[in-house]
């Protein structure tokens, strides 16, 4: 499924490279010895995948999950907080309608986001209506070699790619006191590589079945017609960090009309995935 050209020029707008390494940022914060065991860590797991060359790139390469393993008449609700400087915020409104009706999604965040939003980012996680997912740490495409999509160059190593998913992990389970197990990349493009290595880190690389929003750049009415099109065990994906799009209000009538016809919404982890 491919995203729109107004989606392709936010992200490449929007996601610029930071000055500092968060992952020297990450260990600021952490014992000498913390970043010494991550170090080893980090060099064992590229020493076992140093001889694979990726041969796919994409949104749907091998390995990533974008359906609910279900006949019953089920969707997923996924959400992506990306911490871009245009997408630091919280949409409330969405999030308020989820919980006033009961409704479960699975929030994939991303480290910059938690950052800015740390207090809102307990609240959401300790909400049982809410699982909280991994959406990175720099919001980088995954990549073992750098590759490159909407202009945004994707992580360059499988070290990098291991900072990326395992140190957003670390920060999310040090708050939650609970380690996602589910991976998004920024952009949602890998290598299958990369996705054998996120695997390898215990997380399901997690794709999506129905594009929601297209970056939080659709229409309320092109919002609502692409969560109509769902069937049984679609995994839809919208954006949850910008609060002056029409993402909420698309979302609002698509749920309520939805429901309507039988559908029941659902977390990641009350299914298997495909």
């Amino acid at each position: 499924m491919k995203q729109s050209i107004i989606f392709s020029l936010l992200l490449t707008l929007s996601f610029t490279a930071c000055a500092n390494s968060a992952s020297d940022s990450y260990f600021t914060e952490q014992p000498a010895n913390s970043k010494k065991e991550y170090e080893s860590f980090r060099k064992n797991i590229a020493k076992a995948f140093e001889n694979q060359t990726p041969k796919q790139w994409g949104e749907n390469v091998t390995g990533v999950k974008t359906h609910l393993n279900t006949n019953e008449k089920v969707i997923a609700l996924t959400m992506d907080a990306c911490g871009s400087p245009l997408g630091m915020a919280y949409d409330e409104k969405l999030v308020n309608f989820l919980k006033k009706e009961k409704i479960p999604a699975t929030m994939f965040i991303n480290a910059r986001w938690i950052n800015k939003n740390l207090s809102t980012f307990k609240e959401l996680a300790s909400n049982p209506l809410f699982e909280i997912a991994n959406h990175g740490l720099e919001h980088k495409p995954a990549s073992v070699n750098g590759k490159s999509i909407y202009g945004l160059s994707g992580t360059n190593s499988v070290e990098e790619l291991v900072d990326e998913i395992e140190l957003n992990a670390r920060k999310i389970e040090s708050i939650t006191h609970k380690r996602p197990k589910y991976f998004r990349s920024g952009t949602a493009y890998y290598d299958e590589v990369a996705v054998s290595v996120a695997n390898k880190l215990n997380h399901q690389v997690v794709g999506f079945s129905i594009l929601g929003d297209a970056g939080a750049t659709f229409s309320a009415k092109k919002v609502e017609e692409a969560f109509l099109k769902a069937k049984k065990g679609e995994i839809v994906i919208i954006h949850m960090n910008h609060p002056t799009s029409d993402t909420a209000q698309g979302t609002i009538n698509a749920i309520t009309k939805l429901k309507q016809k039988g559908f029941k919404f659902v977390k990641l982890s009350d299914y298997k995935l495909k």
